[in-house]
């Protein structure tokens, strides 16, 4: 009678030994050493995402544990002998997989710990295999925790988990942890390229690029992605049929999109998105495509250029696209425009209508894009700033009376203040209520030079408006043009506030006043 049972690639190409580990090459060699000088720990712990090889790392560790082609331990499990080929099935007395989220009363651990104290039936080790450990109860670990620091010599606890952070202290420090790193992109196509070959399946290197960074790290995702391809074609995986079965728009629409959008055209943009969404795609997925572009042409901008962009997900063609455009988007706008998409994911995850919301977010980029940074703002707000004060100036000047020059004119015009000097200047910015200006001339500025029409000066704070500030005053007050003049050193004299303090604490009523109190001083001259 025929098998007609079909075992998916996730499992049929599941690692059997080190050798066939594929992306945890630091794993593979620290465990190798320590089988090889045994220095065999008594727990181990394997984090990482779904789909790395926890669990077929724990698996090949107890047969390497327990294979009987060798007298000991051995990092080459032949995979053929008795307990080799129970532990790969499953079914091996002595090495037991636990599934901690429907064993995860204290009850169930104590049946384990009862049972751990008795020697192996058919192998060396007793080994135990506890998947998602992280789902124990709080009562469970503890219980654990005593066995897991001082276990019989002949069992080995291996726990594996993709929660490492909701597994207690006091269990990781029991165990030798190793983490399992996501595979690469191009571990990935390397291994299904070899997968597709013993399927004798047709698998483009398009469509097996778009299904690698699909798996993002993960074999089991990748193999389940490419089984459905395969079911879904018939065994000719190409390009087009992936994006269909992935519900993504083509990496070509993706870039046409944001050249689209960036250059302003709303209606095109927008236009654009409705044909996107109209043949199929997920918005949802779109939008990630969306940010996937965003980040490498940043990383690909001329401002930055940070890093290789060779092993980017774009064609060469592609590539030169979003260089020509960096030449004329600025690094902020697309900072900007991530930082709306990145808002973005979250709502269009809890929108009730993906398509409205995913049109809003095309509008909200296109009128950020278009905003000034804030350099550029401060610097428009100074322009209109001293616009205004010129403005301001002419005004007031126009605003004068003009009749005969030998009586009205004399009469009506105001009279220009003169100003001699540095302490004549606080006293003219006291008296006409120029607070700020007044408060900042007195405890920030140095004066060096002091004459009618000149004044050199140190400004502590080096605020760059205060020169502007001052001389429109001056030249409103005294009716002409002041030059003044700004070091870049300290000149070692005192500011107005300080030379009235001085004056202040030399004076004898006050020194008499101050030697009443201990430790008095003066915190403010009005």
């Amino acid at each position: 009678m025929e098998n007609n049972n079909y075992t998916v690639l996730a499992r049929k190409y599941r690692s059997q030994d080190f050798k066939s580990l594929i992306g945890q090459d630091v794993l593979v060699k620290t465990l190798t050493t320590a089988i090889n000088t045994s220095r065999i720990a008594h727990a181990y712990i394997f984090t990482g995402i779904r789909g790395t090889g926890k669990t077929s790392t724990a698996r090949i560790l107890a047969k390497a544990l327990n294979c009987l082609s060798s007298d000991r331990a051995t990092p080459n499990p032949c995979g053929t002998c008795e307990n080799c080929r129970a532990i790969a099935a499953g079914q091996h007395i002595d090495v037991m997989e636990i599934d901690a989220a429907s064993h995860t009363g204290v009850d169930n651990m104590r049946d384990i710990l009862d049972a751990a104290q008795y020697r192996p039936t058919n192998g060396r080790y007793k080994v135990y295999i506890i998947d998602e450990v992280h789902m124990l109860s709080v009562s469970a670990f503890n219980a654990l925790l005593k066995t897991l620091e001082e276990p019989p010599a002949h069992v080995i606890f291996i726990l594996a988990t993709t929660e490492i952070r909701k597994v207690p202290v006091t269990i990781l420090s029991r165990c030798q942890r190793f983490d399992l790193v996501r595979v690469p992109v191009e571990t990935l196509k390397k291994h299904f390229a070899w997968i597709a070959e013993q399927e004798k399946i047709e698998l483009t290197d398009e469509a097996n690029d778009l299904l690698a960074r699909a798996a993002d790290g993960s074999v089991r995702d990748g193999l389940s992605l490419l089984d459905q391809a395969i079911a879904q074609t018939g065994g000719h995986v190409d390009a087009t049929a992936v994006l269909d079965m992935l519900k993504r728009a083509d990496r070509g629409v993706v870039v046409d999109l944001m050249k689209t959008l960036l250059s302003g055209n709303t209606a095109a943009a927008l236009a654009k998105v409705d044909e996107i969404y109209n043949n199929g795609a997920d918005l949802a997925m779109l939008l990630t495509d969306m940010m996937e572009w965003t980040h490498w042409a940043t990383r690909m901008h001329p401002a930055l250029h940070a890093g290789d962009v060779l092993n980017s997900p774009y064609t060469v063609d592609q590539r030169e696209q979003m260089q020509d455009l960096n030449n004329r988007v600025s690094l902020n706008t697309l900072s900007r425009i991530w930082q709306v998409m990145v808002a973005a994911v979250p709502e269009m995850q809890a929108a009730g209508n993906q398509k409205q919301c995913f049109d809003m977010l095309i509008i909200r980029m296109m009128h950020i894009a278009d905003m000034p940074s804030v350099p550029e703002l401060l610097k428009q707000q100074e322009s209109a700033n001293r616009m205004r004060d010129v403005k301001n100036i002419l005004a007031d000047r126009m605003a004068q009376p003009t009749g005969d020059s030998n009586n009205t004119a004399a009469t009506d015009k105001p009279q220009a203040k003169k100003i001699t000097s540095a302490i004549e200047l606080a006293s003219a910015l006291q008296e006409s209520k120029e607070i700020l200006l007044y408060s900042y001339y007195s405890s920030n500025i140095e004066v060096a030079e002091f004459a009618d029409g000149r004044i050199k000066y140190f400004d502590r704070k080096g605020d760059g408006d205060f020169a502007h500030k001052l001389a429109s005053w001056l030249m409103d007050k005294t009716g002409h043009t002041w030059a003044l003049e700004r070091v870049m050193e300290t000149l070692n004299v005192h500011t107005m506030s300080e030379q009235k303090q001085e004056e202040v604490e030399a004076d004898p009523l006050v020194a008499s006043a101050m030697s009443l109190f201990e430790n008095a001083e003066i915190v403010g001259v009005k």
